[in-house]
């Protein structure tokens, strides 16, 4: 079947895209929006099933589109072609590429982690800003964590900009949503050390024994971590700050702190 041309702002499709950037919208739906070339294509490549695939020609960047289109389509995904004009209605960034999918969002539990030998793991807790779950999702990827645990999430992890600012990676590092009394439970039991980020400690993230089963753990942008983990950790670390600056942002602070780790576990 030849897709369905979409052309008028104001059809109930594009309606609801865009009703998907809020979460209580994709709450209720259990769906969520992938937008981009790189961050469908590596959607696709962890087999994630799109119910619908809405393109644009006229945004299109590069050649290789039709190909993906034609990848999603027999993976099952509805096709729409777009006008110009209500690919823009729906997207959400400032320059779209023509590539918006339909996605039904996923649940992992603690228990679907699957851990190496020497547990490696990032636990966040109340992240406010999209942008930087996205980030710090892309720096465990590269740091090779066995998963990252959202403690107390404030934003989701689908959110729009969670996505893009992911890359895509959201779709091949393990994340799991819990709240932090199950989540301290569930490290102790399993026997990985909690190392805690503060400016609040004498001890250097450097100096500190960053390797074996591990989990770091880092706290929101405004407030830091809560009383609960500092209390609960086995040990407390911070970057040196030689400005006057007290804190940096916590993307920066993760990508920081887990490269140290990785120094040490690779050593």
């Amino acid at each position: 079947m030849l897709p369905e041309k979409i052309t008028s702002l104001q059809n109930p499709r594009i309606k609801q895209l865009v009703k998907l950037r809020d979460r209580h919208e994709r709450d209720d739906s259990g769906l969520f929006l992938v937008e981009g070339y790189r961050e469908v294509t590596r959607a696709l490549e962890k087999d994630i099933r799109f119910r619908e695939l809405y393109y644009s020609p006229d945004w299109f960047l590069g050649e290789n589109e039709p190909a993906l289109i034609d990848r999603a389509k027999q993976a099952g995904a509805q096709l729409f072609e777009l006008s110009k004009e209500a690919f823009a209605k729906c997207s959400y960034r400032d320059r779209p590429d023509g590539l918006l999918a339909l996605a039904p969002q996923w649940k992992h539990g603690l228990a679907d982690l699957k851990l190496s030998p020497h547990p490696f793991l990032l636990v966040v807790e109340s992240i406010e800003k999209p942008g930087n779950l996205g980030t710090i999702l892309r720096s465990a990827d590269a740091a090779g964590v066995d998963g990252v645990i959202v403690c107390d999430a404030v934003t989701d992890i689908f959110n729009p900009n969670v996505v893009r600012s992911s890359t895509g990676v959201l779709f091949a590092v393990p994340v799991v949503v819990a709240d932090s009394l199950a989540v301290h439970a569930w490290l102790r039991d399993k026997g990985i050390r909690i190392v805690a980020t503060t400016p609040d400690t004498p001890h250097i993230y450097t100096k500190a024994d960053l390797r074996g089963p591990l989990a770091i753990v880092m706290g929101s942008e405004q407030y830091g971590l809560s009383d609960f983990w500092l209390k609960e950790s086995n040990l407390l670390v911070r970057i040196p700050m030689a400005g006057q600056a007290d804190s940096l942002n916590v993307a920066m602070a993760a990508i920081i702190t887990l490269f140290e780790a990785v120094r040490q576990r690779n050593g």
